[in-house]
Parts: structure tokens; C-alpha cells; sequence
């Protein structure tokens, strides 16, 4: 534990080499995390992987818990915006079922870039204290929510039949591309190529008759 006069003894560096540290700590945080878990993280060893001592983290975040909370939320919300912003951009008359297929892409591109963070957003959330999981799992409903909007849209194009859950549907397709955070292999196949096969697996699937 470090104690308050440690932490006082240093000032804080200027804004701009705190953002690049502060980018530093939740690299290293989130291998560390994806790597043992909540449990086993330490902030010791996330503090030595970037030269750094552990006292020198609080001068960043706060608590311990704060750095896992951050690290979790960074991985969500860079992938939330990443496809609110595809969605976006794609002409106001693009056929539901290829908004879906851009989302599919989208996500699974965005999991691979935020690799260690996105897997630590998912599979921490029953390991970390019940009021940084309540605020993380908020986070997880609002992207939840848009996922809910593409399905409802892709099924009233005819897209997806009217006898499956697009609830059950969400959960299998986002788990199908979270999974690829542990098993990708960029010799194998580029992040589209895999997005398409997965797309056309789902909608191949469940097309309406």
C-alpha cells in the first residue's frame, strides 16, 4: 500500500506526457489483466512492465479498481464507437442485412485492435467488485441495444426468420466474434475475410423461407 505522502511527493507530469503514460499503464494493465485475470494482476507487475513504480499509478488513477475499470471500459467503448461511427457513414439507403454484415466486420476488426482491453471487458466482468461490474455491464446494454436495432431491422427486411430469438441471435454472434480475440491468426485469413464467412453463416442461417 502506498501511503499518501509517497503519493504526494510527486508532482504530476504535464497533460500531455500524462495522456501518453496514462496509454502506457492500460497497455500494460490490459495484457496483465487478459494475461492472469483480476486476481492475479498486480499492480507491481503492470508498473515494472513500463518502468515505472507502483505508487506512481495512483498519480493516474485513483484505485486499483479504477485501472481495471478503465481498462475494461476502453475496450467496449472503442469498439461502440468504432461501429456507431461505420453505421454512420454508410448511405441512409443501405439494405438492413448489409448494415449487419458491416457490424459483423466492424466488431470483429475492433476486437483485434483492442485485443488484451476487449477480452479483459468481457471475461473480467464477473471478477471484478459488484459496482465496477454494474457500471461496466451498463456500457455492455447500450452496445447490446444497438445490436437489438440491427437484428429487428434485418428481420422486417426478411432477412431473419420470425421464429428465433434475436436475443439468442445477438448473444451468438457477438460471442462467435469475441472468441476470435483467442483463436485469430492473421496467416490464416484477414479480419474481413472471416467476417464474411461468419456473416454468411448467420444469415444463410436464418433467412426467412
Amino acid at each position: 500500500m502506498v501511503s499518501s505522502s509517497a503519493l504526494a511527493a510527486v508532482e504530476p507530469p504535464p497533460d500531455g506526457k500524462a495522456e501518453a503514460t496514462r496509454a502506457r499503464i492500460l497497455d500494460a494493465a490490459a495484457r496483465a489483466l487478459r494475461a492472469r485475470g483480476y486476481a492475479g494482476a498486480r499492480l507491481a507487475d503492470i508498473a515494472s512492465e513500463i518502468g515505472m513504480k507502483a505508487g506512481s499509478l495512483y498519480y493516474h488513477f485513483d484505485s486499483r479498481e479504477a485501472l481495471v475499470e478503465a481498462v475494461m471500459a476502453r475496450g467496449l467503448d472503442y469498439v461502440h464507437t468504432t461501429l456507431e461511427r461505420r453505421l454512420a457513414s454508410l448511405p441512409a439507403d443501405t439494405p438492413p442485412p448489409v448494415r449487419l454484415e458491416q457490424a459483423i466486420e466492424t466488431h470483429l476488426v475492433g476486437m483485434l485492435t483492442q485485443g488484451d482491453a476487449a477480452s479483459a471487458s468481457i471475461k473480467l466482468i464477473w471478477q471484478v467488485p459488484p459496482d465496477v461490474r454494474a457500471r461496466v455491464l451498463a456500457g455492455h446494454r447500450a452496445y447490446g441495444a444497438l445490436w437489438k436495432k440491427l437484428l429487428r431491422d434485418a428481420r422486417r427486411a426478411g432477412a431473419i426468420r420470425d421464429d428465433v430469438d434475436l436475443s439468442v441471435v445477438r448473444m451468438a454472434i457477438l460471442g462467435a466474434l469475441n472468441w476470435a480475440v483467442d483463436w485469430y491468426r492473421p496467416e490464416r485469413a484477414s479480419p474481413a475475410a472471416i467476417a464474411r464467412d461468419i456473416s454468411s453463416m448467420v444469415l444463410r442461417g436464418l433467412e426467412a423461407e
